[in-house]
């Protein structure tokens, strides 16, 4: 029997919980890590809200703003910043002990240029970081989950891609890099299907660029002769205008 009074009104339906593309899985901190998490994130974190964000202030400087989502173990990112110190860092991650080595290697390797957000990445974008403002967007070896149940939880899916795409300015680069084809095929399908990108190639996958640097997995994959692929779109330019 329903016991509800009709005159009183219905509570608001639960909110649908959106997937996320990574399980967060805490794992073993070193002394190292926890130390320099402890001693970093106050000076070079930027904790989560939902409001756009003046990075300016938030470097001391402007300059153009990268921004990379999901930087393992932080290696590769501390070796980007260092080799790009006329860029503005933001890094992205949420596993505690990889953003604890990220702090230790930019106190080592002093690396002003780089602030860490500690959060969903989809999350950031949407709120922290106002349309039209990054100069490039990099997402190296996300999370494949290959199994077909599972693709719900890939990171690059249309609408993703279309809020990626709207914070990228005129001209911006959206570089994606996996070692898992089937994921790569299905990343080129979403950034194709975007009207405000286009493919910087023309057409297919992009060689790996300089900057990109070349990981120990990565050159162990490669001489076992797995494939690595690189998909590097650009926002494209308003009518009239020039992409830069």
């Amino acid at each position: 029997m329903n016991t509800a009074d009709p005159t009183q009104p219905l509570p608001p339906a639960p909110q649908r919980r959106e997937i996320r593309s990574f399980v967060l899985r805490e794992g073993r901190m070193s002394a190292a890590q926890l130390r320099f998490l402890e001693a970093m994130m106050p000076k070079i974190g930027v904790p989560y809200g939902e409001a756009p964000v003046d990075w300016t202030a938030r470097f001391g400087r402007e300059a153009p703003l990268i921004l990379e989502i999901g930087t393992g173990m932080g290696d590769a990112t501390a070796q980007m910043v260092a080799a790009e110190p006329q860029h503005n860092f933001i890094a992205i991650e949420v596993h505690r002990p990889g953003i604890g080595n990220l702090c230790k290697l930019a106190h080592h390797g002093e690396l002003h240029n780089l602030r860490i957000v500690a959060h969903d990445a989809v999350e950031v974008l949407r709120h922290m970081v106002a349309p039209q403002t990054l100069a490039a967007i990099r997402i190296y070896f996300p999370d494949p989950w290959p199994k077909k149940r599972h693709h719900k939880r890939r990171l690059v899916q249309p609408p993703f891609v279309a809020l990626a795409a709207s914070r990228l300015r005129p001209g911006g680069v959206l570089h994606c890099a996996t070692d898992w084809q089937g994921y790569a095929e299905w990343m080129q399908e979403a950034l194709d299907g975007e009207p405000l990108l286009e493919n910087t190639v023309g057409a297919g996958f992009a060689p790996r660029p300089d900057f990109r640097p070349l990981t120990r997995f990565e050159k162990r994959g490669l001489a076992l002769g797995h494939g690595v692929w690189d998909l590097l779109y650009r926002r494209r330019a308003p009518q009239g205008e020039l992409s830069t």
